[in-house]
């Protein structure tokens, strides 16, 4: 039977759980999830309990009610960042859930513009690795779009770089085995924008429609920068970060 340990109420552990293994893919697209009385009595908790763990996961948009069924997993809503990218690589060996996946537009050799150089350490000019995506759900609709940029000189340590076909551990953790090393930190950073002519093509969006941009940058133990990557997303997609802290700081 499963337990409570964590310093956290009732509710928000047993949503944790869940939540756990929607990102994993256990539960996939569609799947019904626990209903409050199968969760009272799972957990032994009040039936109050019970809904607020199914209320907590609707508002984080990872379900949805649906008449006569009961509460199914619906990622739609939800907007896969680079750290959940990162951390799922960590856990599973991959990168995106099942439904979801994604199309490499192209990869190679450019020269690196102001902003990639200043991110990776480089010369501005010097020769940085680039790798265009665009994700897709489980519809195949597309929900980002990004790029992911590299010091040129991985190029001869980490060759499957320049191929634009996919790497299922992710680019960062690839080029990380590959430098040996391992990313300790990932760093994000989002803002409110507007699709440019190439995002709301790859999107399926009009010119200067609403997205979220995002900024990503992945780094080392000893404080190299492995990847910088910029994207944008749809707009109505939540991004859902989980941080624990000790002590109550």
């Amino acid at each position: 039977m499963p337990t409570l340990d964590r310093p956290e109420p009732p509710y928000l552990q047993i949503a944790g759980r869940i939540r756990d293994d929607i990102l994993s893919g256990r539960l996939q697209e569609g799947d019904a999830v626990p209903s409050a009385r199968e969760i009272a009595r799972t957990w032994t908790v009040a039936m109050a309990t019970a809904t607020k763990v199914l209320a907590t996961l609707r508002s984080q948009g990872l379900v949805r009610p649906v008449r006569g069924v009961g509460t199914v997993v619906d990622r739609g809503g939800l907007h896969r960042s680079a750290l959940d990218r990162s951390a799922a690589s960590a856990r599973t060996g991959k990168i995106y859930p099942p439904g979801h996946y994604a199309v490499i537009r192209s990869a190679g050799l450019e020269p690196a513009t102001e902003r990639v150089a200043g991110a990776l350490g480089l010369e501005e000019g010097a020769p940085a690795i680039r790798r265009r995506r665009t994700t897709y759900g489980p519809d195949s609709r597309p929900l980002s779009t990004s790029t992911s940029w590299f010091d040129g000189a991985l190029s001869a340590k980490a060759p499957a770089l320049l191929v634009p076909e996919r790497i299922v551990e992710g680019t960062s953790a690839y080029a990380a085995v590959r430098l040996g090393t391992k990313i300790t930190v990932t760093q994000e950073r989002h803002a409110a924008g507007r699709a440019d002519e190439v995002e709301a093509v790859e999107l399926g969006l009009p010119a200067g429609s609403p997205v979220l941009l995002g900024r990503s940058t992945f780094l080392a133990a000893d404080g190299t920068v492995v990847e910088y990557g910029e994207s944008a997303a749809l707009p109505d997609h939540w991004v859902f970060h989980e941080y624990t802290t000790e002590d109550g700081e």
